[in-house]
């Protein structure tokens, strides 16, 4: 019996990955069309990580140059005012909505994201989510931590959890915990295309994989 639910945020619950990527290019296009095309690829393909580390990388790996506090700070900000307002706006991924309003009182919900805790409060509130979820958990703390968090604290069986996914962070994490895990595909194929796990296209398949786990027979 599956007790509880934890979500990634981005990619998951709404439709804002492009929205952080567009932020990121925009971010570092004065640093030519290369550098904006690595920032791109490399934010797609570790989704999950926060905003705080992918600058770190960019200028270590993709700038050689070193990242002042200042500038540091000033990405921060600025990345913050370019996706904030814009993620409040972006639409729902298909069916999510939906499960939160059916399920809310169901399963215990919980939202893990690298979107700063304090950011991911604000949109959740301004979008009227938050009365969905028991606990909403975000950057700098580490997925896996948060997780392990949620089990402790909450005192949830981890073999009655399934984590919501759509990257390899969110993956490892409920590894690490020994929760179930299913991934929401969108531009991560090449992500999972070796990982035995549901995958789904999007929310209006979530309680059918839960169903299966509640009732193996059915399968």
């Amino acid at each position: 019996m599956i007790e509880a639910i934890i979500f990634d945020f981005d990619g998951v619950l709404v439709e804002s990955v492009d929205i952080k990527t567009k932020a990121f290019q925009r971010l570092f296009e004065s640093e030519g069309e290369e550098v904006v095309a690595k920032v791109a690829e490399y934010h797609l393909m570790h989704g999950g990580v926060s905003r705080f580390d992918k600058f770190r990388h960019f200028y270590s790996e993709f700038l050689r140059r070193p990242l002042t506090d200042e500038i540091f700070q000033e990405l921060c900000s600025s990345f913050s005012n370019l996706v904030k307002e814009e993620v409040v706006k972006a639409p729902y991924v298909k069916g999510a909505k939906e499960f939160l309003e059916s399920n809310a009182l169901t399963y215990s919900c919980f939202v893990c994201t690298a979107t700063p805790h304090d950011e991911i409060e604000e949109i959740l509130r301004s979008r009227r989510m938050n009365d969905y979820f028991k606990g909403v958990y975000g950057a700098p703390r580490s997925k896996i931590d948060i997780v392990s968090s949620i089990l402790s604290l909450s005192d949830i069986v981890a073999e009655k959890t399934v984590y919501v996914g759509d990257a390899w962070t969110d993956y490892a994490a409920a590894q690490a915990n020994r929760v179930k895990f299913v991934a929401r595909i969108n531009h991560n194929e090449e992500i999972f295309k070796d990982v035995t796990c549901p995958k789904i296209n999007d929310l209006t398949e979530l309680s059918d994989v839960i169903l299966l786990w509640k009732n193996p027979l059915k399968k």
